[in-house]
């Protein structure tokens, strides 16, 4: 039988400390408010409708079968939704995929009736699916809002209706090092965003989602199945991220099946590693003849890589994420694999390193030499991380770039992040201008990276990404960056084509291979089959060439993915990496490119309409279905945004980020407190909000207080650091502060002065009803000075 105690012992309040350049103030702010056209867009934490009436968790399942052969694999990803609640709803799901994805069909099927997609132009596909919904007719609308996230719409999914909504996209797999990887994304992770909602573009308003809370499982299930026919014989077929069933078919096919009990694991990448027999790779020529199109696609090994006899000195800039979002898992594995870096950097070399949150703190004004004592600085330096804050990456990328530079120096910017943030194009544009200062080499940290960021951070930067998804991976990949960035595998590669007659090739030029990876050509070709593919440059201090005849290989039906695949890669060249401002001519190209090939693009929508007229009045119920944190990323990820969104209370929508945090952190408080209390689990407390006092309820002296007894840390004195701390505490029923912890801070030496504050703090009064649950906000400016 439950029991119901009221909770008297203690209060929980937040409070925020602005550090801006002004001097101490205070004000106090109801817990509910409104927020003007100022509010910046951010993820939130989802509440369960009490509205009985409507299913606010229409997505029931997730799943994706893939068939992978030879080097390319084919993706269905199948999607159910269903209403289970008396009202017509429209279902909102924002979903990853992979970078390389050529997304090419889209199937809605609605009891017996299918109803194949159409490619549109964006604009008129959402026009066209909007009017579909006020008709009443059932309708699907697939948008790209990033190369690596989409979203799905589902219009008027009536009550007791199962929905399916299948979608196609095709992908190559580049071995590196012998081995080929697949990886499909299950989970977007939440996005941090400085942008105001009133001017946020379409493209990034998916960034307010909700989210559930940390550690809980997806509210749908999930289900992957592979098939691997390669073509030669396997060898090595493993899984690392999920447990799967792995059964080989003969020498040369293998089935990798999820195992039952493990449907709610779609909060972490799917990656599957596979080898063929004798490290074979599988290099060579595809080629298909369409009715008014033929395409080619070649894949040509480098050579092995050469050590090289000596190596320049370099400079070593370390740019890493403490935000919110690394708080826990992916800061233990960055701090892993930085010690191995930093710890094994040669005593010619010179570096520093720039831990960035909502601001960006510096550990030398100018890089320092490898010596043990700033190794052993750089180190405690980081360990001292905790993650928390804003993910302000742009400031920290500038500020990496106004460093003094050493001549006859080679400088290397290494950029540590989940990149959990929105303005990927616009990072890309800051690496493009600064090219000939540094070369960029983006690690991803945690289990559902922003492959997108990585991968054009590297493209962006003549470097390469590098994916770390668990600390034992560390010291592995650490290790694979020494040996990347020693000297390149080939230099000054250039394709030529003598006797085949080709054109629209992708990518124009071919840079620098610092990977030991095929380069891979996609094109176009008329006439015969004929000539060589030849490839040159140098390895080392010598000469290289390979060539491929065209003649040994055949035209197969079967390769119609290579007009997708070329497709996609010129969609990526012209788009994916672009200026995040100067689309401009492009557009018209990147939505002709969509309608022709039939592909999901920034500009253009797959559409599925019913014919069928069924629901009556219109009306429908929006749900945006919410999203698990991915495995590993705290509460931190979606507290340390500006603003937070209860999807209960539609009217209330929009709610200070410190009462939301704080509910969360008023949960946690009442699981302790039952346990201190010695009373049942499922006991109900009854909570009594009111306002807490401080030192007679003189909001003046909390002021003073703070200002007299804060002591600025030498380590920020002149950093210019700012940015929002937020802090939570306990007050006893004596008035006695207890449990303080940084809920998101700038600084762990600010933070720590915080706390000591807070904990000495002597006169906190938790109310007249004598120490029931109490909230409490303060919003107090603080200046850092010389």
């Amino acid at each position: 039988m439950k029991s119901n105690v009221k909770l008297n012992k203690m209060f929980c309040g937040v409070i925020i400390l602005l550090l801006t350049s002004g001097l101490f103030s205070l004000k106090t702010y109801g817990q509910v408010s409104e927020v003007g056209d100022d509010k910046s867009l951010s993820p939130y934490f989802f509440v369960q409708s009490d509205d009985s009436q409507t299913d606010c968790l229409p997505l029931k399942s997730t799943g994706a079968s893939v068939n992978i052969a030879g080097i390319i694999a084919d993706v269905t990803i199948t999607q159910e939704y269903k209403n289970e609640g008396k009202k017509p709803i429209e279902a909102i799901y924002v979903f990853p995929a992979s970078t390389r994805a050529a997304v090419y069909s889209m199937v809605m099927t609605i009891g017996e009736r299918v109803i194949k997609a159409t490619i549109k132009e964006r604009e008129q596909a959402r026009k066209d699916y909007e009017d579909a919904k006020k008709q009443g007719k059932s309708a699907s609308l697939l948008e790209q809002q990033r190369p690596n996230v989409f979203q799905m719409n589902v219009a008027n999914i009536m009550p007791g209706d199962l929905i399916k909504v299948e979608m196609k996209y095709t992908e190559m797999l580049v071995p590196e090092n012998g081995v080929y990887e697949f990886v499909y994304p299950t989970v977007v992770g939440p996005r941090y965003s400085n942008k105001a909602v009133a001017t946020a573009v379409t493209v990034d308003k998916w960034v307010a989602n909700p989210y559930t809370t940390e550690g809980k499982k997806p509210l749908y299930s999930f289900n992957i199945n592979v098939i691997i026919n390669a073509g030669l014989p396997l060898k090595d077929v493993r899984c690392d991220s999920h447990n799967m069933d792995i059964r080989f078919k003969g020498q040369n096919v293998a089935e990798v099946l999820m195992k039952q009990g493990n449907e709610f694991e779609g909060n972490r990448d799917f990656i599957l590693h596979y080898r063929l027999q004798g490290e074979a790779v599988q290099s060579g020529l595809l080629l298909y003849k369409g009715v008014d199109e033929n395409f080619f696609l070649a894949m040509m090994q480098p050579p092995q890589r050469i050590n090289p006899s000596k190596i320049p000195q370099r400079e070593y800039v370390f740019i890493v994420d403490v935000s919110g979002s690394m708080h826990g898992f992916p800061l233990d594995i960055s701090k892993r694999v930085l010690r191995d870096l930093i710890g094994n950097l040669r005593a010619t070399d010179r570096f520093n390193v720039i831990l960035f949150a909502g601001a960006s703190n510096l550990m030398a004004t100018e890089s320092v030499a490898a010596k043990q004592e700033n190794i052993t600085k750089a180190i405690s330096f980081i360990d001292q991380q905790q993650g928390s804050g804003g993910t302000e990456l742009l400031p920290a990328l500038e500020k990496a770039l106004s460093l003094k530079a050493f001549e006859n120096m080679a400088r290397s910017f290494v950029i540590l992040t989940d990149g959990f943030v929105d303005i990927e194009k616009e990072a890309f544009d800051l690496v493009r201008q600064n090219l000939g200062k540094a070369n960029f080499f983006a690690f991803g940290i945690g289990t559902s990276v922003n492959r997108f960021l990585m991968e054009g951070l590297a493209h962006s930067g003549a470097g390469e990404p590098f994916i770390v998804e668990n600390p034992a991976l560390a010291p592995v990949m650490a290790a694979k960056f020494r040996k990347y960035i020693e000297s390149p595998v080939l230099t000054n590669i250039n394709i030529s084509y003598p006797g085949f007659n080709v054109y629209d090739v992708e990518p124009l030029s071919v840079p620098d291979l610092f990977a030991e990876r095929p380069v891979i050509i996609y094109g176009k070709w008329k006439g015969n089959a004929a000539g060589k593919i030849i490839l040159t440059g140098n390895s080392g201090n010598t000469a290289y060439r390979t060539e491929i005849p065209i003649e040994t290989s055949k035209i197969i039906k079967n390769n119609g993915a290579l007009r997708y695949l070329w497709a996609r890669k010129r969609i990526q060249m012209l788009d994916d990496y672009s200026k995040a401002n100067g689309v401009g001519d492009y557009k018209d190209k990147l939505v002709s490119l969509g309608l022709k090939y039939n592909l999901l693009t920034a500009y253009t929508s797959f559409i599925a309409i019913d014919t069928d007229i069924r629901n009556k009045t219109g009306q429908t119920e929006t749900v945006t279905q919410p999203l698990p944190l991915p495995e590993g990323v705290s509460n931190y990820a979606v507290g340390g945004a500006i603003y937070m969104k209860s999807m209960a209370a539609p009217q209330r929508s929009t709610i200070n980020s410190s009462v939301a945090l704080e509910k969360v952190a008023l949960d946690e408080l009442v699981v302790e407190a039952k346990k201190d209390m010695g009373v049942a689990e499922d006991s109900t407390f009854t909570i009594v909000e009111e306002s807490a006092t401080f030192m007679g309820g003189d909001l003046e002296k909390f002021k003073k207080y703070i200002a007299k007894q804060f002591v600025f840390p030498a380590s920020v004195k002149g950093s210019g650091i700012s940015g929002k701390v937020v802090v939570q505490f306990v007050v006893d029923k004596n008035g006695k502060v207890t449990k303080v912890k940084i809920i998101r801070g700038v600084d762990p030496a600010i933070d720590k002065e915080l706390i000591r504050i807070i904990e000495k703090s002597p006169a906190w009064k938790p109310g007249k009803h004598g120490g029931k649950p109490v909230s409490q906000t303060f919003t107090i400016p603080v200046s850092i000075k010389e």
